[in-house]
């Protein structure tokens, strides 16, 4: 991820770059660098929450009702900043406009980093009664909030870089965060919860990965804002005309392909949860299995997803984005049919699901940020980028936990499998449109 992007010198363009900064080179190796470690540390701060919801929260924060009860409370609060982000993006936005992306990015810094920490802090039940539940849902609202505001940008200039025919490449490196996130994350539970009793492990041990979200947070955080301010990228990102517009006029302008980004990835997202807080749940209230053994079977899908992940840039580029999607959805729906009954097939059947899965969502998953953002103007890609974002994973991912825990403990684990076949459909329903409207392949 070296390559270099030259600024043809005889356009106003290149002359202007070589006049500011001395060449005429655009290093797309180092928008990807700073893209992948922005994804990593939001994902890994994702999980290390999520995993947290499910072995700790609700002993710590829910101790007066059943493990179930108290792991469908715990992600009901989970939803909380998917619901917030697109709040913090409005809000953000405004910043960016009037004080800059740097002034924004700091505040976001701090917001993100201090509701992390805030929540290694956190009292149980049995310190502040029910405050401990009100004030977990307060950072999780401030995480999500800081996670609206986060966008900078560099996604947007890397698929603006990118060659004609890599594009499909080039838009799966954001993606690599994912996996990469979930990898460590899993690592590191797993390490504490196979080497701490469950006492000190529920007492303090879950508390570290915060500690390390905080940590990681931060340093991505400032080498991000470290790129995004200095003249040479300020300059890329005006040519580029990756500025902040007003939400309002985004939707009055974008609306449309807005709300069909929002819904081409649920195929992705939905799937995204089923491979990966939903299944470590199912394992740790429905079976007798250990949890670390289980995140170190997520760990090794999670391996599989980022090998799938860059195999779907080289698929796309040669068969094209929509069709990957499509089959993928339809693979999806497949799967959803048989594939979640084998969470209660032992060792084989669990490692069966999660190989497979991993598979099906790095190929999915990898081109579902660029199914329909360059279809955005460059006056609102900035923007609206950041709102599908922000609404994908609203719709798609915000409350799979919860509604595929309910279904399954309900009415089987056939149930969740429906929830699955659903969020294909709509990604292929959201694609058809997208055809139609845009008459041309990605």
């Amino acid at each position: 991820m070296s390559a270099e992007i030259g600024v043809p010198s005889s356009t106003p363009h290149g002359r202007d770059v070589k006049g500011l900064h001395g060449h005429e080179d655009v290093n797309v190796g180092e928008i990807a660098i700073g893209v992948i470690i922005g994804r990593t540390s939001e994902f890994f701060d994702f999980f290390v929450y999520a995993i947290a919801s499910v072995l700790v929260f609700p002993k710590l924060v829910f101790p007066y009702v059943d493990p179930l009860t108290g792991t469908l409370y715990s992600f009901a609060i989970f939803a909380l900043a998917f619901i917030a982000r697109p709040l913090g993006t409005v809000i953000f936005m405004a910043i960016d406009r009037t004080y800059g992306r740097g002034v924004k990015l700091t505040i976001t810094l701090f917001l993100l980093g201090s509701s992390t920490v805030a929540i290694a802090f956190l009292p149980g039940y049995e310190q502040v009664g029910w405050v401990s539940a009100l004030l977990l849902a307060l950072f999780r609202l401030g995480q999500g909030l800081a996670l609206g505001g986060e966008w900078d940008g560099l996604a947007a200039l890397l698929a603006l870089n990118a060659p004609e025919r890599r594009r499909g490449w080039y838009a799966m490196i954001p993606q690599l965060g994912a996996p990469l996130g979930l990898m460590v994350a899993a690592s590191l539970f797993a390490f504490f919860v196979s080497h701490l009793s469950a006492q000190d492990f529920l007492e303090w041990g879950w508390r570290y990965p915060f500690f390390v979200a905080f940590a990681i947070n931060v340093v991505a955080l400032f080498a991000r804002l470290r790129m995004v301010v200095t003249e040479q990228y300020s300059e890329l990102f005006q040519r580029r005309e990756l500025q902040p517009t007003t939400v309002s006029d985004t939707l009055r302008a974008e609306g449309r392909h807005v709300v069909i980004g929002a819904f081409a990835p649920l195929a992705s997202f939905a799937l995204f949860h089923m491979v990966t807080v939903f299944p470590l749940s199912w394992v740790f209230l429905f079976t007798d299995q250990g949890p670390a053994r289980f995140l170190m079977i997520e760990t090794i899908g999670a391996a599989v997803g980022v090998v799938a992940i860059f195999a779907s840039g080289n698929i796309a580029d040669r068969v094209g984005r929509s069709r990957l999607l499509i089959a993928t959805a339809i693979a999806i729906a497949v799967f959803s049919g048989f594939a979640p009954q084998l969470l209660d097939g032992g060792d084989v059947g669990e490692i069966l699901f999660m190989v497979f899965g991993f598979l099906l969502l790095g190929l999915s998953f990898g081109q579902s940020s660029g199914s329909v953002a360059s279809n955005f103007s460059r006056r609102y890609r900035y923007t609206g980028s950041a709102l599908t974002t922000d609404l994908a994973w609203l719709f798609g991912a915000g409350f799979a936990p919860l509604v595929a825990l309910i279904l399954s403990s309900r009415f089987g684990l056939i149930a969740s499998g429906g929830y699955l076949l659903s969020g294909a459909a709509c990604t292929l329903i959201a694609l058809a449109i997208n055809r139609q409207i845009d008459g041309r392949d990605k």
